[in-house]
């Protein structure tokens, strides 16, 4: 599930999960254990198992569908924290945040619920193919993103989607998965979109992916896949939290600074924006994470606003268009702010956090959307297309 905020200057981010480089021996050792997830999908209301049903790890490239019986298996899935989703055509989308802390295995039973869905107003066709068309521009450039990869990343099935305008709000409805081809990373993405709303200043969407590699043409393509997968990840929140667990945040290329709250901030994202003072402090990175509930887990903690410079990279120019400031032609390196929204934040040693809401973004991590998004496994050259 993703919501971000788009004032003139900041764009706010809620994340779900965040991964990076850089591991320690018993973190080396944690990432080599596996767990067998496994259980039975029914029908709410008749108790009749559902065939088909998609289950998966979300934000992965590991997932499966249900067998006649409504059974499900899911193999070689990590330690730590996930977010295991199901989705079946006619029922409402569900979902588990878990955390797993050993090699036993899972049994994970969901219950699904009819959806009920709303057939919207009705209006001659040729006028609703105009508006369409219209509004299928505006749900991909606020959804797949306005990066230079995502004049390479195509939705293969637009035809799912419906939209609606509404008082000034803007939503859209997808009948079943998106399927996505990012033509940039190599992926093709099941994108199961729950909701989407954009309004004046402000978009939410929510939703999970699951991954599939694309098959390159030929060795050049593979290779240009690796190096672009490499620069999305590279200086990503994912890239930042890993590096940080390991201690090596700095040798990554990461610089932190604290910056006060000018103003109290109550969950609301402007306000969040608004709030951020023009004092900067250098920060140690040490001293944001601590040691968690149990054995490689950990805090994420910071007082006010936490700034993020990454010096390996400058900012695309796109990212100036988008930023709305023309004023400042040259870019910098990219540079992203952040906040914790419920309080200190558990984290895994992969990085991810087990509240999904707990981090919120803004500036350069908020820019970079669906298209720049490789899946949560994906470390530098440790996954290069089949």
């Amino acid at each position: 599930m993703i919501r971000f905020f788009r004032p003139r200057l900041f764009c706010v981010l809620l994340v779900l999960t965040a991964m990076a480089v850089g591991t320690s021996s018993s973190v080396e050792a944690r990432q080599g254990v596996r767990v067998t997830l496994s259980g039975t999908v029914i029908d709410a209301e008749t108790g009749v198992p559902l065939t088909g049903a998609h289950v998966f790890i979300a934000s992965s490239m590991i997932g499966t569908t249900t067998d006649r019986e409504g059974q499900y298996v899911l193999n070689n899935v990590p330690l730590g924290a996930h977010r295991l989703y199901v989705s079946s055509l006619g029922f409402e989308d569900d979902f588990l945040d878990i955390l797993l802390r050993s090699e036993q295995p899972q049994t994970l039973d969901f219950q699904m619920v009819p959806d009920i869905i709303d057939i919207g107003e009705i209006v001659v066709e040729a006028e609703r193919d105009r508006r369409w068309a219209r509004r299928l521009k505006r749900f991909t450039k606020e959804f797949i993103g306005e990066t230079p990869n995502a004049a390479q990343t195509t939705i293969m099935n637009p035809e799912v989607l419906d939209f609606e305008v509404s008082g000034g709000t803007f939503t859209a409805r997808a009948a079943e998965p998106l399927i996505i081809e990012n033509t940039a990373l190599g992926y093709r993405v099941q994108y199961f979109l729950s909701d989407f709303q954009s309004s004046p200043g402000r978009v939410r969407y929510d939703g999970e992916g699951l991954y599939d590699e694309l098959t390159p043409a030929n060795e050049e393509q593979s290779r240009l896949w690796e190096e672009k997968r490499r620069a999305s990840f590279m200086g990503s929140f994912r890239h930042f939290m890993l590096a940080l667990v390991a201690g090596r945040s700095e040798s990554q290329g990461f610089r932190t600074f604290s910056r006060p709250s000018a103003g109290r901030v109550q969950g609301d994202a402007f306000a969040a924006a608004s709030a951020i003072s023009n004092q900067r402090f250098p920060i140690k990175p040490e001293t944001l994470i601590g040691p968690g509930e149990a054995p490689n887990e950990y805090v994420f903690e910071f007082e006010g606003h936490l700034e993020i410079v990454y010096m390996g990279e400058q900012e695309d120019p796109a990212y100036l268009d988008w930023s709305m400031r023309p004023e400042r032609s040259n870019p910098r390196f990219q540079t992203s702010w952040t906040y914790l929204d419920h309080g200190p934040a558990a984290v895994d040693y992969k990085g991810d956090t087990v509240d999904p809401y707990a981090v919120v973004f803004m500036g350069y991590w908020a820019f970079e959307r669906v298209a720049d998004d490789p899946p949560r496994e994906f470390r530098p050259g440790n996954s290069a297309p089949r």
